[in-house]
C-alpha cells in the first residue's frame, strides 16, 4: 500500500477496524517512515519503537475493538505531556532526564481509545517560541522546505504529521502554538476553548492561556481526536463540566447556507504578505460560493494584544517555572557550595536564553512597584479583548482571517525576539479571550510555494460549528498535496 502514509487518520482507522491491514504492519510502516525522514525533518525527540511494536502485536492478537475509535492508530505527543515511563523533557536541559510516573489525562484518553503512541515531538523549550528553534536538543525543519521553520512551539507535532510519520499528534497552544505550525506545515490544527480539554499532566507555561489540541491531516481527523480528549476532568480545576457534542455528526454538510463569516479589518491590513492574503481571500470566496455571507467586524484592540499577551504569559511563566530549581527533580549543578548558588547555577545552565528572558521579564512585571503598571493593566485589557470578540460574534457566527502575516520563514531569519513575537499577532487574542480557533490549510503561497492557513475563530465552546464550517470548506477546496520527502 504505497499511499498508506498519506492516508488520513479516519481512513487508516477504518482499514484497521476491518482488518484489511494489521496494527503491527501500520506501526512498522510509520517507524520505517520515521527512520527515512527524521534525518531531514528532526521532528521527534524520542521514539518508543519497541513499546509501540509490542502494543501493536498484542492488539493484533486480540482483534479490533469497535468501541475504540483510534484502535491501532499511530500518534505522537508533544514533549510536555507527561507520559508514564517515557522521558518528558519540554525540550529543555533542565528536564533532560525527567521520567514521569503517570500519564497526562489526554494521554490516558488516547490510550483508552486504542491509539498507539510512537514518540515525543520536538518543541520550543517550555513552549516558548514560534519556530521550534529554541529547543535545547535540535532544530526541526519544515517538511516542505528544510531551510524553513515548521512554526512553534508545537513545530515537532506539525512536522511529524506533515511528513507522514504518524496519523495525528497532540500539540499545545498558549498564543498560537498549534495554529501557527499547522499553517506553516499545511495541516489542520485546532485550539479548543479554554477548559474544554483537561490540562492535567501538561507542563504549564501560561496556566490561564494553555490548551491542548489535535494536529491532523483533515478536519474529520481533528474532530475524531477532539472527541476523545475533550470533556471534564476532576483532576483539573480549569476543566469545564459541560456536555461534549458529537463533533463528527456536525460534519458532511453540503453548503454553508446561513453561515455568517466575520472579516476583521485589523487582520487584513498592512504587513500581510500578498500571497497569504490572496490564498485566504480565495478560500473565503469559495465559502461565499457555498452560501456563506461575509460581514465586516471590528477587533479594535488587536494592536494591544501582543503587549498584553506577553506581560501575562511571561508573568505566569515566571511563576510556573519557579518549581524547576534543582532541588526536587531535573538538572542540578553539583559544584555549588551554597543553596542560592546551586539555584542560580542550575537554572542558568538548565534553561535556554529565551526561557531565561521570559522568566526575568515575568518577575519584573510582577514585582512590587510594577505590578499595577503592567500586570494589572494587562489583565484589564485582556477583559476588553474578550468583550471585543463577544461584540463581534453578535454580528457573525465565525470569524476568519490569516493565521500568520507570512508563510514559513527561513531558519535564523527572525533573530530579534521582537520580530519573532510579531508572528503571533493574529493568534494570541484568542488565547487571551479563551476562545476556540483552528487553522485550515487553503493552498500554497504563489511566491514561496509554502502552505497557507486560514484561521477560523468562534465563540466559547463552538468547536462543533468551527469543525462543520472547516469540513465543508475543506471538501470544496483543492486537496492539499503532501510534501515530497
Amino acid at each position: 500500500m504505497s499511499d498508506m502514509h498519506s492516508m488520513t487518520l479516519s481512513e487508516i482507522a477504518a482499514k484497521l477496524q476491518s482488518r484489511e491491514i494489521s496494527v503491527e504492519y501500520v506501526v512498522q510502516s510509520c517507524l520505517d517512515r520515521i527512520e527515512s525522514t527524521e534525518p531531514r525533518v528532526g521532528a521527534l525527540l524520542s521514539v518508543q519503537a519497541e513499546e509501540a511494536l509490542a502494543r501493536a502485536h498484542a492488539m493484533d492478537q486480540s482483534g479490533p475493538e469497535a468501541d475504540k475509535p483510534l484502535w491501532g492508530v499511530p500518534m505522537v505527543l508533544k514533549d510536555l505531556l507527561t507520559t508514564k515511563g517515557v522521558p518528558t523533557t519540554c525540550a529543555s536541559k533542565i528536564l533532560e532526564n525527567f521520567v514521569p510516573f503517570y500519564d497526562a489525562t489526554v494521554v490516558e484518553r488516547l490510550r483508552d481509545a486504542g491509539a498507539v503512541l510512537l514518540g515525543k515531538a520536538n518543541m520550543d523549550e517550555f513552549a516558548m517560541g514560534s519556530s521550534t528553534e529554541n529547543s535545547a536538543f535540535k532544530k526541526t525543519a519544515n517538511p516542505w522546505d528544510p531551510e524553513r521553520v515548521p512554526g512553534g512551539s508545537s513545530g515537532g507535532s506539525g512536522a511529524t504529521v506533515a511528513a507522514c510519520q504518524c496519523y495525528g499528534a497532540l500539540g499545545t497552544d498558549t498564543g498560537g502554538s498549534i495554529r501557527l505550525p499547522a499553517s506553516f506545515c499545511g495541516v489542520v490544527g485546532l485550539k479548543p476553548t479554554y477548559g474544554r480539554v483537561s490540562r492535567f499532566g501538561m507542563v504549564a507555561y501560561g496556566s490561564s492561556l494553555d490548551q491542548i489540541g489535535p494536529m491532523t491531516r483533515s478536519v474529520e481527523d481533528a474532530a475524531r481526536v477532539l472527541q476523545i480528549i475533550a470533556g471534564h476532568d476532576p483532576k483539573d480545576s480549569t476543566s469545564v463540566n459541560c456536555e461534549v457534542p458529537d463533533y463528527c455528526a456536525a460534519l458532511g454538510k453540503e453548503d454553508l447556507s446561513g453561515v455568517r463569516i466575520g472579516l476583521p479589518e485589523e487582520y487584513w491590513g498592512e504587513g500581510l504578505a500578498p500571497e497569504v492574503e490572496t490564498a485566504c481571500r480565495e478560500a473565503i470566496a469559495k465559502a461565499e460560493s457555498l452560501g456563506a455571507q461575509t460581514v465586516p467586524v471590528k477587533l479594535s484592540l488587536t494592536d494591544y494584544a501582543i503587549a498584553t499577551y506577553y506581560i501575562i504569559a511571561m508573568a505566569e511563566a515566571s511563576s510556573n517555572l519557579s518549581r524547576f530549581d534543582g532541588v526536587r527533580y531535573g538538572y542540578r549543578n553539583k559544584e555549588a557550595d551554597e543553596l542560592i548558588d546551586m539555584y542560580t547555577r542550575s537554572r542558568t545552565e538548565g534553561f535556554g536564553d529565551e526561557v531565561q528572558r521570559r522568566i526575568i521579564m515575568g518577575a519584573y512585571v510582577l514585582s512590587s512597584g510594577y505590578y499595577d503598571a503592567y500586570y494589572r493593566k494587562a489583565a484589564q485589557v485582556r477583559r476588553l479583548i474578550r468583550k471585543d470578540f463577544e461584540q463581534a460574534f453578535e454580528q457573525c457566527d465565525v470569524i476568519a482571517g490569516p493565521v500568520c502575516p507570512t508563510t514559513a520563514f527561513r531558519s535564523g531569519e527572525k533573530a530579534d525576539p521582537l520580530q519573532m513575537y510579531l508572528m503571533d499577532i493574529f493568534t494570541i487574542s484568542l488565547n487571551l479571550a479563551g476562545l476556540p480557533g483552528m487553522s485550515l490549510p487553503v493552498g500554497l503561497g504563489s511566491e514561496s510555494q509554502m502552505p497557507v492557513g486560514l484561521q477560523l475563530m468562534g465563540p466559547a465552546f463552538s468547536e462543533e460549528r468551527l469543525l462543520s464550517v472547516a469540513d465543508t470548506l475543506e471538501r470544496a477546496l483543492p486537496p492539499m498535496p503532501v510534501p515530497e520527502m
